[in-house]
């Protein structure tokens, strides 16, 4: 009988990756990409090894790949399981899920070992893929506000008060969509970024006329100034 780690390398080159390419992505062994001119959208397959199994997740990330290419870091392209602090978005598939927790699969000795791969390449299929698909549809349509160095300022103040930095900062449907890793219950993160937004508001530029933040999933948390 094959080992776990057998098992999970044979699910890995003979399944998960054939089934990555037929939804369109490229790449071979831990990493897939989405094609796209300007951004890096990733997944990437976190190995977890045990004694008689083999845990198992998948990391999401996207990144602009002038972005990539400016931040001197190594590699020809990001590896979605590591953070690097120059991607725009990441996520753990757990995230998408319903559950919105963590989630490894498992894969041990026995016949129905391929289960777990299978199960998998339904979380890419119908959460993964079409979430990267949104991020960067609207990466595409998006009108940027202020560009990562612009940032800078703002950002600096926010680390000053503890703050998540501000990912980034689009234009959309007469909003400024300023994306960040908040949590809706920071009172803290609130009250700085209402600070932000007023600061905003108070250039009149008449593209916009609220201000939104939004987790790096995408999920609303406040509407400034309050409707």
């Amino acid at each position: 009988m094959k080992t776990a780690q057998e098992l999970y390398t044979d699910g890995l080159r003979d399944h998960f990756a054939p089934a990555m390419r037929a939804l369109g992505l490229s790449g071979w062994r831990h990493t897939f990409s989405l094609p796209d001119e300007s951004r890096w959208a990733l997944i990437g397959v976190v190995r977890r090894p045990r004694c008689d199994r083999v845990s198992f997740t998948l990391d999401l990330s996207l990144t602009g790949k002038q972005d990539w290419a400016d931040s001197g870091l190594p590699g020809l392209r990001p590896d979605p399981r590591v953070p690097h602090r120059v991607e725009t978005w990441r996520a753990r598939i757990g995230d998408l899920l319903p559950v919105a927790d963590e989630m490894w699969w498992e894969v041990l000795p026995g016949p129905r070992w391929q289960v777990a791969v299978e199960d998998a390449v339904a979380a890419v299929r119908h959460y993964a893929l079409p979430e990267l698909l949104r991020l960067v549809d609207r990466g595409r349509t998006g009108e940027t506000y202020l560009a990562r160095a612009d940032l800078a300022d703002v950002n600096a103040a926010l680390l000053d008060a503890s703050v998540a930095r501000i990912q980034r900062a689009e234009l959309a449907d007469k909003s400024l969509v300023l994306t960040g890793a908040w949590n809706r219950a920071d009172p803290v993160a609130r009250e700085v970024l209402q600070g932000v937004a007023e600061g905003f508001l108070s250039a009149g530029d008449e593209r916009f006329r609220t201000v939104r933040c939004v987790d790096t999933l995408g999920r609303e948390l406040w509407l400034f100034p309050d409707e």
